[in-house]
């Protein structure tokens, strides 16, 4: 698995961006998170080593993980990631978008139904969010859509999205003041994907833990294999082969 960057900073555009994890990362390093700009690893995925294979590995590509792929900034280069990311048919980028509204406005003229090698996540963290985004999502010509409930600030009901959808990740809020995760939402949505044969996977606890009523504080370092040790990842029969290295159980 590879990680591509091609832009760095981002715009909080969410109710799931209040303690936004880029921001605080570039707050303590005094970094200006609002200012959009190309990274060194803008061509990464064409780059070649001297036997002229390409430098970047075949497999999962996780896209512009800290931005958005989507931001409007970035609408200048995004043709040309396009051109790459069609270039390299051996790679499937996935990446996450809190802005899915655009995304007919920012897919390339030959995009037809989708990229067999694309998937494309969107995020959502309260029902109100739900409701807008996905009801624009399930509409998109998208080969492979998946759903990020992450982090997830309300029980959330889901199921009538779920046709097409390969994967649905749930994970709480990390930060000393985040909004408690309910082990209960998380469980509703397990169901909801159970019942629409939809995988399922419980990234992370937020630091804030409800559990049968009772209120946990987690360190951040935990969070993850919290989240694994409880267990109820779900695998849909007939997964999407491209969702494999991203299911984590």
């Amino acid at each position: 698995m590879a990680m591509w960057n091609p832009w760095r900073g981002c715009k909080k555009c969410s109710d799931g961006c209040l303690y936004c994890y880029i921001h605080k990362g570039d707050a303590k390093r005094g970094v200006d998170t609002s200012v959009i700009e190309k990274t060194k690893d803008f061509a990464k995925p064409i780059e070649h080593l001297k036997n002229g294979n390409y430098k970047m590995k075949p497999g999962i590509v996780y896209t512009c993980f800290s931005t958005d792929f989507l931001i409007e900034e970035a609408d200048a280069w995004r043709a040309e990631c396009w051109q790459m990311i069609k270039e390299r048919e051996d790679c499937t980028f996935l990446f996450l978008t809190k802005r899915i509204d655009r995304f007919m406005d920012c897919i390339p003229e030959d995009w037809g139904d989708g990229y067999e090698n694309v998937v494309v996540c969107c995020t959502v963290e309260n029902q109100k969010n739900a409701d807008y985004k996905l009801g624009i999502f399930e509409k998109l010509p998208i080969k492979h859509k998946c759903i990020t409930a992450q982090p997830l600030i309300e029980a959330i009901d889901i199921e009538r999205y779920l046709d097409g959808i390969e994967l649905v990740v749930v994970g709480g809020e990390s930060d000393t003041n985040a909004r408690p995760l309910d082990y209960a939402w998380v469980l509703n949505i397990r169901e909801q994907c159970i019942r629409k044969n939809v995988s399922f996977e419980f990234r992370q606890c937020g630091t804030h833990f409800i559990k049968d009523g009772k209120a946990y504080t987690l360190q951040t370092k935990n969070l993850c294999a919290q989240a694994r040790k409880a267990g109820i990842n779900y695998k849909a029969i007939r997964a999407a082969a491209c969702i494999q290295p991203i299911f984590k159980g």
